[in-house]
């Protein structure tokens, strides 16, 4: 038998050759959950800013398209965007990373990225506020009001009737009214969680919420959505913003489940003229087809702007950048990379940001492990 040709070791690179803590370029180069770097794309961030800024400067519902060949940033675009409006304590932010086989997707995806905790902190934040208006009780936030409900000092049974009939006004859904504000009891706020997550639930555990429907179609989907929008600004948020990655999935889908999920869309769009902000990222070829054969669902869309490929000065700031969040110092420079190495890693990946940084992730570790000094072009064309 021969010996073990491989060489697997947990003993890390060291970079300090290069005055680096670690090889900031990603292995794998998929988005962050949470991106800080983002270069380029100058005419893009623009067009993106003031859709944003118009919907929380005015209420009024704005959205937009984001198109790009693959690998070309959507997925960190919607997510660098989300980002920065996601700390916000105006408005409610969920990211969708797919639209699935449907609306009924589309909104659990949502929910569940707002999560568990987040809708019962709304449940208790409306509480808060229907035990403010009519029962003049000084309750500032969900936290106050969650601790008390527990101490015995607000009771339920005095205030879910009158919360449940002010929520229905607003919603007009009085079973997602009911399924709220049973969130705030241990005893059904899982059911109540399954219900609004459009999960499916056992007929006997919508009745011990006197929950009549239930909730599993694109229609009624669109119909709690729209309810929860409407609690929200009820609330005082300023608007809901709705992400949705790979919109190009639904090329997928047969022409009966394409239509009705482009109507689904479209419908919460007409129903929501106010509070509500939904971008898009989608593949070029599949825009241009809904474009053409979908006018009713893309004329709801306000603006598109596509994503073009990285620049010989855009690839330069966004390695410029990738180092420094791991150089040792404030300097900031192209080092090691020359100028003839990223002639070389733009002529190969033809722009791609996805490519350019796989390229540069396996050059600096390849020059490292070598001792070469710098990564030149031919560097470069050794490491692809």
């Amino acid at each position: 038998m021969s010996d073990n040709p491989f060489t697997i070791t947990d003993e890390q690179r060291d970079y300090s050759q290069f005055d680096l803590t670690e090889n900031p370029f990603p292995y794998s180069p998929v988005p962050d959950e949470n991106p800080e770097i983002y270069c380029g794309q100058q005419h893009a961030t623009r067009i993106i800013s003031d859709t944003v800024s118009t919907v929380l400067g005015t209420g009024k519902s704005k959205h937009l398209v984001i198109t790009a060949k693959y690998g070309n940033g959507k997925s960190h675009t919607l997510k660098y965007t989300r980002s920065l409006v996601r700390d916000r304590s105006d408005v409610i932010v969920g990211y969708v990373a797919q639209p699935g086989d449907g609306f009924r997707d589309i909104y659990h995806e949502f929910m569940y990225d707002l999560g568990f905790s987040r809708v019962q902190e709304l449940a208790y934040e409306y509480l808060a506020m229907v035990a403010r208006e009519t029962q003049d009780i000084d309750v500032d936030g969900p936290d106050e009001m969650k601790a008390l409900i527990d101490d015995g000092e607000i009771l339920l049974s005095e205030l879910i009737p009158e919360a449940i009939q002010r929520l229905n006004q607003i919603t007009k859904f009085a079973d997602f009214a009911r399924a709220i504000v049973h969130m705030v009891y241990e005893d059904t706020n899982l059911y109540a969680w399954q219900w609004l997550t459009a999960e499916g639930i056992r007929y006997e555990q919508r009745k011990q919420m006197e929950i009549h429907s239930a909730l599993d179609d694109d229609t009624t989907s669109v119909r709690a959505f729209t309810a929860l929008k409407n609690m929200i600004l009820e609330l005082g948020y300023t608007s809901v913003f709705v992400f949705i990655d790979e919109f190009e999935s639904i090329s997928r889908l047969n022409s009966k489940n394409k239509q009705a999920t482009l109507n689904s869309i479209r419908h919460l769009m007409d129903q929501n003229s106010h509070g509500l902000c939904v971008l898009f990222g989608c593949a070029p070829e599949v825009w241009q087809d809904v474009m053409s054969e979908y006018h009713a669902f893309s004329e709801r869309i306000g603006q598109e702007v596509a994503l073009r490929p990285l620049t010989d000065d855009h690839l330069r700031d966004l390695i410029e950048s990738y180092l420094s969040n791991a150089r040792e110092g404030d300097t900031e420079s192209i080092e090691p990379f020359t100028e003839d190495g990223i002639d070389v890693v733009l002529q190969r990946s033809q722009g791609n940001i996805r490519q350019a940084l796989a390229i540069c992730s396996r050059a600096l570790d390849d020059t490292t492990d070598t001792d070469a000094g710098q990564i030149d072009a031919e560097t470069i064309q050794q490491a692809i």
